[in-house]
């Protein structure tokens, strides 16, 4: 017995000392593959024909390193579109393996910074990745004129140098920045987008006091999504969204939040407790959302723009408190990479993981 252990010491030793000794060799094939895998990904062209919805970012503006800031990816066929983009969006995107450069437009529900943080990134990579000869589109309520205008500005000499270094052929000047698409709702909704057998529905939402705020519904081929946006419960999104198959929306779990508050006033920190005293009041609790699924009577229900961060799936249960109890459907607690997708003419809701 001792030998074999022994033995078998040599033989680790060994391994590891070969492993030392041609590191560089090793590493530089684990790279090469590893390249080879990430840039060749493409899941748009696996996709089958269908509506999807990819979270491509699941947190809030406090820091937690498994979220990215708000961000949402549909697919209706090969249009893609993205709803939201907050910070490290873009980078979910491109390791989820769908290309920004696809992107048709992108829509924003409202102007919070966690919301609209990550747009240079993604202005950027749809520009230089499919050598894009227009900017993207950015639709959104009124004062969406102001976050585009702004972006482009900051981007403004960032675009001259990559003109001047890579040359018109492979990043054309007309191609960089973003463009403004505003739309004003009248009523409570609106159609503001039909393209290619998608219907895309603008509804407002209750953000109060951030005015305008809206979520976004989205038909094709007989399945149909909503994404809220931020709201606490909202009777609008229940009538725009009724018979959705699918809900992905905000939620707030008070109790935890009221936890951090009381902690902070411990502290000292006033200001700060304040903060998370006013944000319990204009985000829907899981058991709000879980009644608003039912009541809209969608299939499933998905939550994310997660207040507070859930660094652990143990968590869950505790974030999620009676919800379960108010919506018989299946409820998901959303995580960065997860993609939903809805056949044509079907009831199923398939799930898989991009991350």
């Amino acid at each position: 017995m001792k030998r074999i252990g022994i033995g078998l010491l040599v033989v680790v030793a060994l391994v590891l000392a070969l492993g030392f000794v041609f590191q560089r060799t090793i590493g530089e094939a684990v790279f090469r593959r590893a390249a080879q895998g990430l840039v060749g990904r493409d899941q748009l062209a696996s996709l089958e024909d269908g509506l999807h919805v990819g979270l491509c970012g699941t947190g809030s503006p406090m820091p937690n390193p498994q979220r990215a800031g708000p961000c949402n990816v549909v697919i209706a066929g090969d249009q893609v579109f993205v709803v939201d983009m907050g910070e490290n969006g873009n980078r979910n995107l491109n390791l989820m393996g769908i290309s920004t450069a696809e992107v048709k437009a992108l829509l924003l529900t409202h102007f919070h910074s966690d919301h609209i943080d990550g747009i240079g990134p993604l202005m950027l990579f749809h520009w230089t990745r499919g050598a894009s000869t227009a900017p993207l589109p950015v639709y959104g309520p009124e004062g969406v004129e102001q976050v585009v205008a702004g972006f482009n500005a900051a981007y403004a000499l960032d675009h001259g140098y990559r003109v001047a270094h890579h040359g018109e052929a492979v990043v054309p000047g007309s191609g960089g920045g973003a463009v403004a698409r505003p739309f004003v709702l009248e009523g409570n909704a609106a159609v503001i987008l039909q393209s290619g057998g998608l219907t895309v529905t603008a509804f407002k939402v209750d953000h109060d006091p951030i005015t305008p705020a809206v979520g976004y519904r989205f038909d094709y081929k007989g399945r149909s999504l909503c994404i809220s946006g931020d709201t606490a419960k909202s009777a609008n999104l229940i009538a725009t969204c009724k018979g959705a198959d699918l809900i992905v929306h905000d939620a707030l779990q008070p109790q935890m939040v009221k936890e951090i508050e009381a902690v902070f006033a411990a502290q000292g920190n006033a200001k700060t407790a304040k903060i998370f005293a006013d944000i319990q009041d204009y985000h829907a609790t899981p058991e709000q959302v879980a009644e608003s699924a039912r009541d809209a009577g969608a299939k499933m229900l998905v939550l994310s723009h997660l207040v507070p961060p859930l660094p652990y799936a143990y968590l869950y249960p505790a974030f999620l408190g009676d919800a379960p109890a108010r919506f018989d459907g299946d409820i998901v607690v959303g995580e960065d990479g997860m993609l939903f997708s809805l056949p044509p003419q079907s009831a199923a809701i398939t799930r898989r993981r991009l991350l």
